[in-house]
């Protein structure tokens, strides 16, 4: 499946009831997050149906969105804002930022549509300014979401046509496998949370009659939510912070030592 096709696919499952109820979750979470990530430049890649950045109070705000991503999907706040957050279009592998630019960058889903998830953040860790934060939201492999997917698939390759819970048939990204990635790009994980926790149903009388899965699956079993979002700083080897450099070191300057003499003055 190309990225263009997973995009539409994953836009028109926005629109059921479990994609509502998901984009909900992913809606509060982002707020609460980016609300208190501070600095001048901010960049959402892909998935125009969530605005990502509408806490964030950057002053320069962008959307990044690939071609298969209609103009139509914008949110009304990405138009309302002010400052206002500038669609562009781009390759989320080649991002036209220069090196060491951007103070946030949040990936919903994106890692899930990209050609190559490990280039993508490699060009996600190369835009950000030491300190930058990374935000990234995917499906989890793990949880009865995730169980149905696969046992979907496993009756299509029994010759069965049942459609896919899920708006893609390859594996999703999991959390610890993703920490791991993060890891190996000089990434510290301040913060990571499931939610979605009840299960995989496509009407919202069902979804309602298992509300009450969220709060307990939060405080129970809180890895098998079926979405996930991580939080990372991105860590410089070898940075030195000069102004407190300074400080430590008129901190450690001593007074000028006076010196009597024993002996008393000579006449």
């Amino acid at each position: 499946m190309t990225e263009s096709s997973f995009f539409t696919e994953l836009s028109a499952w926005l629109q059921t009831p479990p994609g509502r109820t998901m984009l909900e979750w992913e809606q509060q979470r982002l707020d609460e997050v980016v609300a208190d990530l501070f600095g001048f430049h901010a960049l959402q890649l892909g998935l125009a149906p969530l605005d990502a950045l509408r806490s964030n109070r950057m002053p320069h705000r962008w959307l990044a969105i690939d071609g298969s991503d209609p103009e139509d999907d914008l949110p009304a706040s990405v138009e309302e804002s002010r400052p206002r957050a500038v669609a562009l279009h781009c390759d989320f592998d080649a991002l036209p930022f220069p090196s060491q630019s951007l103070d946030l960058v949040v990936l919903p889903h994106a890692l899930e549509l990209a050609h190559d998830p490990h280039h993508t953040l490699r060009e996600v860790e190369r835009v950000l300014v030491p300190e930058g934060r990374v935000v990234i939201l995917g499906f989890n492999p793990v949880s009865l979401w995730g169980l149905r997917q696969r046992a979907g698939r496993l009756r299509r390759r029994l010759g069965g046509r049942s459609p896919l819970f899920l708006p893609r048939t390859g594996d999703f990204i999991g959390y610890w496998r993703l920490r791991d990635w993060l890891r190996l790009l000089s990434f510290e994980v301040e913060r990571g949370r499931f939610g979605c926790y009840r299960p995989g149903a496509r009407t919202e009388r069902w979804l309602q009659r298992f509300e009450w899965m969220e709060p307990v699956g939060e405080r129970w079993w809180p890895v098998f939510g079926a979405v996930y979002f991580i939080v990372a700083v991105k860590r410089v080897r070898g940075m030195r912070l000069v102004g407190m450099r300074r400080k430590k070191a008129r901190a450690g300057q001593s007074a000028p030592a006076v010196v009597a003499n024993r002996h008393g003055a000579t006449k």
